[in-house]
């Protein structure tokens, strides 16, 4: 497991936002990104989070509405890596995870591209 404080992981997230294709985030419109320790239930089961609805399934989607979240568990995914390295991969693939829900791509498309 991979030890990290709160504020190195966040830059680590930033790092692997940079990163991402300018074609993946340009279409990222009223959405922030948040790094929490935990998901409500408390499980180290879950690595991130999109919270909102897709594009694909938007209707009027007017001026002031609240942003889309993506969130990622910070705990969840220190767990799981071994080394710095295995955590870059994994939070770059849970951010490509969570944006492609974000354009309305399931979970069971994502799993056929590799990335579920």
């Amino acid at each position: 497991m991979v030890e990290l404080d709160a504020v190195a992981f966040e830059r680590l997230v930033v790092d692997e936002l940079d990163l991402l294709p300018d074609d993946m985030v340009d279409g990222l419109d009223n959405i922030i990104f948040v790094v929490e320790d935990r998901p409500e239930d408390g499980t180290l089961d879950i690595l991130g989070l999109y919270d909102g609805v897709a594009l694909t399934e938007r209707g009027q989607y007017g001026f002031g509405e609240m942003p889309d979240r993506i969130v990622l568990y910070r705990e969840p995914l220190l767990a799981i890596c071994d080394t710095l390295d295995d955590l870059h991969d994994e939070i770059h693939i849970t951010l490509v995870h969570e944006i492609a829900h974000f354009y309305g791509i399931d979970d069971d498309r994502l799993h056929e591209l590799g990335w579920g």
